[in-house]
């Protein structure tokens, strides 16, 4: 198996290395990952915005029971998912995209407004009839997929935050917005929009706290306990302050960074399963505090990952 690059120093270099040689993937996915195991096409964005934008999928001959659409954080190259999506269940349908100005998919500049982000992504929610869909945001992906869900009522049947950023940025992610900001200019594409992307988002926060607020189906916040991208105290008080109402979930993975898709695929995909299980069986439910004990829920889903 090819080695991807891991980490943030070995990402860097991978967006370097790439636009230097003029290519749009970091490493070929061809030669590893067939189109019967993992297919790349393109669509057209909603919105009537006029773009290109590229995804990964899983070929699957008929409909599955559930469509799993993974909108990916910043920079958003959804050729790191290639080996969850490679190792997915075959009744199971995964799209990965690659976000507006990244990677395969036009513009070519930054599109900061998650807004639009939103509209442009839409075509994704599509599912044939009786589909079940899990929308899963991860990072920078969560906010526009929130967006993507409040517009859609009926299509979306549930909602993930992985590893959310919610523009409040750790330790990791701080000193990266500042390094990234004072050589704007010289660093490639995907690196430069994404940060133009993460330091434009704090703002837009109202907006998702809002969307997440009037959703009526479930959603679950999963957040790696070692995270120092996207702080985990940060994505426990967006479910205790926004999703208070509702059926909503909050689970801790062990020893998990940011980057829960370059762990062990089978161990994501048993985090995804783990979900469409509760959301199978959840009722509504509100969410109590315990004295000493933080956010608990009356129904499922807050607990630490084994």
């Amino acid at each position: 198996m090819r080695r991807k690059p891991q980490g943030v120093i070995e990402m860097g270099w991978a967006a370097i290395s790439c636009a230097c040689a003029g290519r749009y993937e970091h490493a070929p996915l061809a030669p590893e990952f067939p189109d019967s195991l993992v297919q790349r096409f393109s669509f057209e964005a909603g919105g009537g915005l006029g773009w290109r934008l590229s995804a990964l999928r899983t070929p699957r001959s008929a409909p599955t029971p559930w469509k799993i659409v993974v909108v990916t954080g910043a920079p958003s190259w959804a050729e790191y998912w290639a080996e969850t999506l490679a190792a997915c269940p075959p009744d199971r349908e995964m799209i990965v995209v690659d976000r507006p100005g990244f990677a395969f998919s036009e513009p070519f500049d930054a599109v900061p407004d998650i807004a639009v982000q939103a509209r442009a992504l839409a075509p994704l929610l599509t599912k044939a009839a009786g589909q079940k869909l899990l929308l899963i945001g991860q990072s920078y992906g969560g906010g526009v997929a929130s967006l993507m869900a409040a517009a859609a009522p009926g299509q979306v049947d549930g909602l993930v935050l992985l590893s959310a950023y919610l523009g409040e940025p750790g330790p990791t992610a701080r000193k990266l917005l500042d390094m990234g900001g004072r050589v704007l200019r010289l660093i490639p594409r995907d690196l430069r929009n994404a940060v133009v992307e993460v330091r434009g988002q704090r703002a837009q926060m109202p907006a998702v706290r809002l969307a997440l607020q009037g959703l009526g189906l479930p959603v679950k916040v999963i957040h790696g306990d070692l995270d120092d991208f996207a702080p985990v105290d940060v994505a426990q008080a967006l479910a205790e302050r926004t999703l208070r109402l509702g059926r909503a979930g909050f689970r801790v993975v062990p020893g998990a960074n940011h980057f829960l898709n370059d762990s062990q695929p089978e161990r994501l995909l048993a985090e995804i399963e783990h979900t469409i299980d509760d959301i199978r069986r959840a009722p509504s439910q509100l969410f109590v505090r315990r004295r000493g004990l933080g956010l608990r829920s009356l129904g499922w889903g807050f607990q630490p990952a084994t």
